[in-house]
């Protein structure tokens, strides 16, 4: 059951959303164009709004999905909640992996901040409409969506820690809080260097 969560979790987080969209939008590769992430930032900055809401909520959906259908396989470990919540965190972390590394782009996907939204979703509702709430009001004042994914990021595990008790999750907030980061150093040095743009200026 475990490694059936982990397998479902990849395929669903190894769908080229935003690949998708570049090549059947507008004929291009997003891995060669703008920050070379296939996510949907580089969507908006390539593509147009439009097709970048889209594949934002499909890379939120993947996440969700993930975790919902890990809990529903172990619907069965009854009086095992400690188990069924590392199988739902480790389908999410697959779902992670996958849009990070999908295998059908030999590897190279996105940073994964949407579908680790989602994922927090799934494992937590008030957790990740918490953490949206924080990347939207950071958004809504510096126009720079790395800086915003950054802190709503850092803010994942106190939030995690406040509203739940359970150790997978807050483990997980910990991984992805990382994960994020790591994905994220080229941009952090952009923002330290004063030459990470916003939405709406070239870069």
């Amino acid at each position: 059951m475990g490694l059936l969560s982990v397998l479902l979790g990849y395929l669903l987080g190894s769908i080229p959303s935003g690949f998708l969209a570049g090549r059947w939008l507008k004929g291009i590769d997003l891995r060669t164009i703008g920050s070379g992430s296939t996510g949907a930032t580089n969507v908006l900055r390539t593509v147009g709004k439009g097709p970048a809401l889209v594949v934002f909520l499909v890379d939120v959906g993947k996440g969700a999905a993930a975790v919902l259908l890990a809990r529903a396989l172990s619907e069965g470990l009854v009086g095992m909640e400690l188990m069924r919540n590392w199988l739902e965190v480790l389908a999410g972390l697959a779902a992670l992996a996958g849009h990070i590394w999908p295998v059908w782009l030999g590897f190279k996907g996105g940073k994964a901040v949407a579908t680790g939204f989602g994922m927090f979703l799934g494992l937590a509702w008030p957790v990740g409409l918490a953490c949206f709430g924080v990347f939207m009001a950071v958004f809504s004042l510096s126009k720079i969506v790395s800086l915003a994914s950054v802190i709503a990021a850092l803010s994942l595990p106190l939030l995690m820690v406040l509203s739940t008790g359970s150790p997978p999750y807050i483990l997980v907030a910990v991984v992805a809080m990382v994960l994020v980061l790591w994905r994220h150093r080229s941009n952090l040095q952009r923002l330290i260097d004063g030459s990470e743009p916003k939405i709406g200026q070239k870069s």
